[in-house]
């Protein structure tokens, strides 16, 4: 690794920021990424994903960032909407607790403004985006109804669409999206032996993606990627992390 991993603590919570190779030696300012659950998609000890982009940073296929990976309280209450009742699984997770809107504005109010003020960030929100996995996915996604005065650039891996009631809640507001892009990803086997509505995994995805689209987002704007036999699995997000980071920040 050629960039710096610096650990901090602010309200409380671990954040594991990402500084790129340049950032010691020059006086440019660094869109920034921030991404749910400490990061875990680049983490150095949970993911090769980080010299993956720091090739890609190399090549000039992406435009150099700073990451920031938030830790979550509860993961169930912060990144979802609303509250929800429990999926019927072996695993028994727990209630849905509704809490995303409390954790997104802090992202925005909080976290954000901080960042701003300690490192060398470019913090329009062209460039400043907000990424996830699973339900990171979707309240990366929320976070684009919430926000997007903030966050500009939103990513959406394996994002979960099938949460009660969030194709309804795109489907029926609007969202000032203006120059807002957006990365969706799916598994095409994500779903596959589910009992629950996890089953709609991809035609849900699909559903989401096609309302967007319906509302004015031009291809440009939002992507749909579908990797063919991947399933909900940590190793294939942090494959697609790189390139779905490459799609909203690609070098011009």
């Amino acid at each position: 690794m050629k960039g710096k991993i610096v650990r901090e603590k602010f309200e409380g919570r671990e954040l594991l920021i990402y500084l790129p190779q340049t950032y010691e030696t020059d006086s440019k300012k660094y869109p920034v990424v921030y991404v749910h659950d400490l990061g875990d998609v680049f983490d150095p000890a949970k993911s090769e994903a980080l010299y993956e982009l720091e090739r890609m940073f190399a090549d000039g296929s992406l435009l150099e960032v700073i990451l920031v990976g938030v830790e979550s309280k509860n993961r169930m209450d912060e990144y979802t909407p609303w509250f929800a009742k429990a999926l019927s699984t072996p695993y028994n997770y727990g209630d849905f607790g509704g809490k995303g809107g409390e954790y997104l504005s802090f992202l925005a109010n909080k976290l954000k403004p901080y960042m701003d003020a300690s490192y060398r960030t470019a913090a329009d929100p062209e460039h400043t985006a907000v990424i996830g996995k699973s339900l990171g996915g979707l309240i990366s996604m929320y976070a684009a109804y919430l926000y997007p005065g903030v966050f500009g650039k939103i990513g959406s891996i394996s994002g979960s669409y099938w949460f009660e009631g969030f194709v309804d809640y795109m489907r029926t507001h609007a969202m000032d999206h203006g120059k807002m892009k957006i990365y969706m990803d799916v598994g095409s086997l994500e779903g596959v032996g589910k009992q629950t509505v996890q089953k709609d995994m991809v035609p849900l995805t699909g559903q989401a993606h096609a309302i967007l689209r319906q509302k004015g987002f031009s291809e440009e704007r939002l992507t749909l990627v579908t990797e063919e036999g991947a399933v909900h699995e940590h190793s294939y997000f942090c494959r697609r992390f790189p390139s779905a980071l490459r799609w909203l920040f690609h070098a011009v």
